[in-house]
């Protein structure tokens, strides 16, 4: 059994649907980010860094990972699934996966920041942020071109694009052009697993963008 310690953000969504796609039994645990919850001690013994999403494998004696890339990878070489072992076919998930770790996630959450939830707007710093961000779309775009998935086969690299650019509205950053993408971005939709990892934790009530992004400004420099 593995305890899942998570909130409704992208980097939390990428172990979710990874448990998901795997059929590994987990249980999750919702923190409260806005109540600082991920700074508790208690949950600092669990990630010293204080960020969702970590997980805990029970069936290990109690091993604790954190950083959603890595938990991704535990998870995958646990089950034998979406994460090949031959040298070469592993490292072009694994690059695909550090693509998305080091460039997508923190360029879309630096354009979130900035476009969504600053209090003032600087757009030198919107323009920027987008920009990158639509530059890494492209990207995307040009591997989807030659390739139905992100490595050789589906694998964790398009569990964690997807759960990113899935929110480039969220961001401000279109994908208009970018058919190989588009295409690639309905595949990953339309697949159950990705479908209930999404929803990991359910929203207990209907939130409007404005103020999700109200209660998300009070701690986005934390």
């Amino acid at each position: 059994m593995i305890d899942l310690y998570t909130a409704k953000t992208p980097n939390g969504y990428k172990v979710s649907v990874t448990l998901e796609e795997l059929d590994l039994p987990y249980t999750y645990h919702e923190l409260d980010l806005s109540a600082l919850e991920q700074k508790e001690d208690w949950f600092l013994k669990i990630n010293p860094n204080g960020r969702i999403p970590a997980i805990i494998d029970r069936d290990a004696g109690d091993f604790a990972i954190f950083e959603s890339g890595a938990i991704m990878m535990y998870l995958a070489d646990k089950a034998g699934r979406l994460l090949p072992t031959e040298t070469e076919a592993r490292s072009r998930v694994i690059q695909w996966l550090m693509f998305q770790m080091g460039g997508i996630g923190p360029m879309m959450g630096q354009a979130n920041v900035f476009y969504r939830y600053h209090p003032e707007k600087i757009q030198p710093a919107i323009d920027r942020y987008q920009k990158e961000s639509r530059r890494l779309f492209e990207v995307l775009d040009r591997r989807l071109a030659e390739n139905t998935w992100l490595a050789d086969d589906y694998s964790i690299a398009d569990i964690a694009n997807w759960c990113w650019v899935r929110r480039h509205e969220w961001s401000g950053i279109s994908i208009d052009g970018l058919t190989h993408l588009q295409r690639w971005m309905q595949a990953m939709a339309e697949r159950p697993a990705c479908a209930r990892g999404v929803n990991i934790p359910p929203d207990s009530e209907i939130v409007s963008d404005s103020e999700r992004a109200k209660e998300i400004s009070k701690f986005v420099d934390i």
